[in-house]
């Protein structure tokens, strides 16, 4: 028992299930009910929707494997008493891991994509590759330098819901041929589009100012072993400027957004995102300029994951509303 604790712990398994939900909420909530609106049908069945979470959820697990497998000299000094990679699992043994959570990701997505088969599917089925690829980059290189690591991080972050609407668009040819009603599958489609855009730009956004937050958290250990994150490099008053603009996009963008819905009458969705979202990312930018130790850090970084977890969620008023 102590071995799967521990092996749950190396691949992160709440964020696994926030990858779950975020995909399901978004499929069920917004895609199927975006496509019965229109009385068209989504090209990913409930099926292969599922294969493809499956594949996200083994992508991600193995990055957080081999992220902790090469960052473990920094988690000595960051976090020795959370290491899991050799205090429990041998680094062997979790690099097979890697390797084969990996392996059965792309599998899995390579299979949903002969199924299909459309060029659509075909870029969602390399861009898993590319995440793979991406995420071993970000483990032995990427992390350590400046903005880079962040960056890939929050794309990667983007794209669990970006596939979903990739994959859930057909060519113009395929959709001639197995389509009748071609005009309301484009207008279905359109609309996803503009949700899966919305929601992927607040993953991006939530999850970069986290990366940067949670730099500033590990400065200590990320300084000993010559990483230039923006906090080494920049220092933290510049980092924190950095991390206050981007939170300030995101409130700005929020507002914007809840005006347009209470001029639909979306009003109880209003409500909601100015409650769990955008009052607490003003108490987030507060308590900002205030942090001064680790704990502080990782105070927000705790912080902004709720929110992030609150920003989906929200997808339930979409299904109410529509």
């Amino acid at each position: 028992m102590k071995l799967v604790a521990a092996f749950l712990r190396l691949i992160r398994w709440p964020n696994l299930v926030f990858i779950v939900v975020t995909q399901c909420l978004f499929y069920y909530l917004i895609t199927l009910t975006i496509f019965n609106n229109y009385t068209a049908v989504p090209v990913l069945s409930e099926k292969l929707f599922w294969f493809i979470v499956i594949s996200s959820v083994f992508i991600a697990a193995a990055g957080y494997i081999i992220n902790d497998y090469f960052d473990l000299n920094i988690d000595r000094v960051n976090k020795p008493d959370k290491l899991v990679v050799e205090k429990i699992i041998k680094r062997r043994w979790a690099i097979v891991w890697h390797l084969v959570l990996s392996f059965a990701g792309l599998v899995i997505s390579t299979w949903v994509c002969i199924k299909m088969f459309d060029w659509h599917t075909l870029l969602a089925g390399t861009i898993n590759l590319l995440c793979v690829i991406a995420l071993w980059l970000y483990s032995t290189n990427y992390k350590r330098q400046l903005l880079i690591g962040n960056i890939l991080i929050s794309l990667l972050t983007a794209w669990t819901i970006l596939i979903l609407y990739v994959i859930n668009t057909k060519s113009l040819f395929m959709t001639k041929i197995f389509y009748d009603i071609k005009h309301n599958y484009d207008m279905a489609s359109t609309k996803l589009f503009k949700y899966a855009v919305l929601y992927a730009g607040f993953a991006f956004i939530i999850s970069l100012i986290r990366e940067v937050i949670k730099d500033m958290e590990d400065m200590e250990g990320d300084a000993k072993y010559g990483c230039k994150t923006m906090p080494i490099v920049w220092g933290i008053p510049a980092t924190k400027v950095f991390t206050a603009v981007w939170l300030i996009v995101a409130v700005a963008a929020l507002v914007i957004i809840q005006v347009y819905a209470l001029y639909l009458g979306w009003w109880w969705s209003a409500a909601y995102c100015f409650v769990t979202i955008i009052i607490p990312l003003l108490w987030i930018l507060k308590k900002l300029y205030q942090a001064q130790v680790a704990k502080d850090y990782h105070q927000l970084s705790t912080a902004i994951k709720l929110v992030m977890l609150a920003g989906i969620l929200s997808m339930v008023f979409f299904k109410i509303y529509s």
